[in-house]
């Protein structure tokens, strides 16, 4: 004769009940005991302490006295292999820049160009006495122009010449053959016109041609 196997069940409730209340009893055990065990203890309130600065104002003849802290250089030190220098080689002294004086009561010179009247009285022309022929742009040559490009100079008392402007175009930009025009007539001298035996500034107008 067999006999039968009868499962139980447990409802989780009655089980979870169970140890709520273990675990009830567990932490008033633990509270009691902490009371009798600790019964002076004291939470005292966090108290905030504000401290007061007081700024004294020191006087102008006290301060006088105190000297600023003196900078303090470091000090590198240098070291020479003896590989590195032959007994015969010398080191090479460098000698400082003398000390340069500026004067800056005196106004900077003042250009002069362009300043000269168009017409002034004179009884002798100016004379070219130093020509430079300008350079012939190589895509000017290369296009097949040419013609004269007609310029109106500044000759100063000294013979130099200051401003130069263009009266006739011939090709302007630059690198072009007024611009070149230009530049060899500056780098010109002349002998001053003069009048009455003085020499005075004038303008002279003049071609300056290019050619193949």
């Amino acid at each position: 004769m067999q006999k039968k196997s009868v499962n139980t069940y447990h409802d989780w409730k009655d089980v979870a009940s169970s140890f709520y209340e273990k675990s009830l009893s567990l932490a008033l055990l633990l509270l009691l005991f902490t009371f009798l065990v600790f019964p002076k203890i004291e939470v005292k309130p966090y108290q905030h302490k504000a401290k007061e600065i007081q700024t004294i104002e020191i006087p102008p003849e006290v301060r006088q006295k105190f000297k600023p802290p003196e900078e303090v250089k470091p000090i590198i030190p240098l070291t020479i292999e003896e590989g590195d220098m032959s007994e015969d080689e010398e080191i090479e002294e460098i000698e400082t820049i003398g000390p340069t004086t500026l004067d800056l009561t005196k106004p900077p010179p003042v250009s002069r160009e362009g300043t000269t009247p168009k017409f002034v009285v004179h009884e002798e022309e100016p004379i070219r006495i130093k020509k430079v022929d300008p350079i012939y742009p190589q895509f000017a040559q290369n296009a097949g122009i040419e013609g004269a490009v007609t310029l109106r100079a500044e000759v100063f008392e000294d013979g130099s010449v200051g401003a130069v402007e263009v009266v006739k175009s011939l090709q302007s930009g630059p690198g072009g053959l007024d611009e070149a025009a230009i530049t060899a007539v500056r780098q010109w001298t002349f002998i001053p016109a003069k009048n009455q035996g003085k020499p005075v500034a004038v303008w002279v107008i003049f071609p300056i041609t290019f050619q193949l």
